[in-house]
Parts: C-alpha cells; structure tokens; sequence
C-alpha cells in the first residue's frame, strides 16, 4: 500500500505518489483552472476534479488518463465534488457536484451523467445568499455525504450556510440555529456516526446529532475565519482547523497574509500550533485532509502550495518535498488523500 495525493492547484492537478522515501509528482490536467478534488472511497482510483468554468474531470486509473464528464451539469463552474462511502451503485458511489450559481447534480453511473436536485436553491434563505468577492452570486462550496447513512446528506453555501436533506437531496432543511453562515469545510467522521463539524468565516460549529442541533466552541481560537479542517481517523475528537483573522488574511497575500493551524482533542480547548509550521504572517489559509489508512496522520498545504505532514495528531508537522523542478502551484484549493 502506498500514499496518493491529489491537490487541486489552481493550473493543474498534482497526482502526488509516496515512492521509496520520497515523492514523484505528475502534473496533469496543465493549464486547467482546477477547483475541487474527490475519490471514491472505496475504490481510491476513481477520482474527480472540478474546474472554474472547464466542467467536471474524471480519471479511472488513479489520476493516469482523465476525461471531461458532466452531461447536465448546467454550469460550468464546479466548486465541489464528493463521491458516497454509504450509497453504492454497483461498486462505485453516487458523486455528486455543486456549481457556482448554488446548483446540486448527482451521478449513479461514475460520472458519465447527471441530473439536478433542483429543490436546493428553493430553500427560504436562498434570497440571502451571496459570496462576498462576487456579491451576485453564491456557490455550493462543499458537500458531505454521510459516511453511515445513505440518504443524508449536507451541503455548505458560500456565504448561505449548511443545508441538510435526510432523503438523497429530493428536500432540504434550511439553516440551523448556531451554524454557521459562512460556511467553507464539512466533514462526518465516520467512526462517530452523527458527529458532524463545520469550519466558517464566523469560527467553529460542531453538530452531534446528524445536523438537526448544533453548537459552537471557538474557546481558544486566535481568530474566528476558519478554511480547512480536518479529523483524526482514528480518533473523531480530535481535529484541526486553518484559523485567520478574515478573508483578506486568508487568501490574498503576500502583504495581508495571515493563517495558521489549531487543533483540539476531547473536551479540551483550541491550542494553536506551531512545531514545522511556517509563520503565520504570510502563509495563507490552508487545505487540510486526513485518510482511513493513517491513523493520527494530517496533510496540510496553504494556498501558496507548500504539503506538510503531521504524524503525531497535528502536533508536530514537516515539509514534504513534492514540487518538480520549476514549477510552483498558482493557489491550492483542493487536497485529497488515499492508499492505493
């Protein structure tokens, strides 16, 4: 078994292999403005990359060869991708795609079609809904489905909030009291069935009962913009989280940028870390990820491209050497890892 990585870099996708000690990167999908990245998670070699306004990509060969696919997504912006560990057709899980205007679509078939959940943008709140850097309009910035239940599902509006359907996306619920609106990383862990988390502009919200009641905690926190998060897989009280004074800190630099990772385990509060880390001032916000095969293991790589590692449950990091000589990623927004 070995390590795969896929970072979505702004101009490109990097398919990010572990090989005796060290790392070999292939650029592919050159000159594409790439978005989002996901994998099936039960066959790792299935993958998927959105672009801003090239469509929906797809690879069947580990990030090898990749295809246009996204007969009926009607928009070519894709700002999100997920692929279902719970709801299997055949070997392969539904995938769904969220776009920018806020639009939902869902594949039964890998990926070769699609066909809308159109009751998403029905919701009561979605007159509110605007992305401040494009104040007329919205996306869907992130989608997770539930790693135990096949029909629930969640989606994150930038700037909307986290909607939840309990029936495949066929009906929403709208948003909760105490999640919150700015809403950039989901994630379900799937050893906690139920536990549900959320990173925000306006700090941290956590759910436990699947997404119907939610609380707060930012006890700790040096500032209140959260991009990435991530969740121990062997542990789900245990996470970490790209903190920021704001939006212009975390993703517009080199002058204003300001990010850095905090972490929390249990009951216990947001402790900033440090150990391998670069400065907070002038490092912007950070993607971060974790897969099943590495217990206690987080990835973590800020927008301007560097890939740290942390073995000991975040609280230590190092740089991992993964960029070919003469190139450097324009802006990573999407980071996936798997076990081949």
């Amino acid at each position: 078994m070995a390590t795969t990585m896929y970072a979505a870099t702004g101009d490109a996708l990097a398919v990010i292999h572990a090989r005796n000690g060290g790392w070999t990167t292939n650029l592919q999908l050159v000159g594409k403005p790439t978005q989002c990245v996901a994998a099936d998670p039960l066959r790792p070699e299935l993958v998927f990359c959105g672009t801003f306004g090239n469509g929906l990509w797809k690879s069947e060969d580990a990030g090898a060869t990749w295809e246009m696919v996204g007969e009926g997504i009607s928009h070519p912006e894709i700002m999100a991708v997920a692929v279902s560990r719970a709801e299997r057709v055949g070997d392969r899980g539904v995938v769904w795609a969220g776009t920018e205007p806020s639009r939902l679509f869902r594949s039964e078939d890998g990926g070769e079609t699609w066909i809308e959940r159109p009751t998403l943008p029905l919701l009561p709140s979605a007159p509110t809904w605007s992305f401040p850097p494009r104040p007329w309009t919205h996306h869907v910035r992130w989608i997770q489905p539930d790693p135990d239940v096949a029909e629930r599902l969640y989606v994150a509006i930038e700037l909307g909030g986290v909607m939840r359907s309990l029936d495949d996306g066929l009906t929403w619920e709208d948003r909760k009291v105490n999640s919150q609106f700015d809403a950039h990383t989901l994630r379900a862990p799937r050893l906690a069935p139920g536990y549900l988390y959320e990173a925000a502009g306006g700090g941290f919200a956590e759910s436990f009962d699947a997404g119907a009641t939610w609380q707060r905690d930012d006890t700790g926190l040096p500032w209140h913009y959260l991009w990435g998060l991530a969740v121990d897989p062997a542990d789900p009280t245990t996470l970490v989280v790209s903190v920021s004074p704001g939006a212009r800190e975390a993703h517009y630099g080199p002058q204003w940028a300001r990010s850095t990772i905090c972490r929390r385990t249990g009951e216990g509060n947001w402790e900033e870390v440090s150990a391998g880390l670069p400065d907070p001032k002038g490092t912007l916000a950070y993607v971060l990820a974790a897969h099943d095969a590495e217990p206690h293991t987080f990835y973590a790589a800020p927008h301007q491209g560097d890939i740290y590692r942390s073995n000991d449950a975040g609280r230590g990091w190092e740089a991992l050497n993964v960029w070919p000589e003469g190139y450097h990623p324009k802006n990573v927004t999407g980071l996936v890892v798997v076990e081949h």
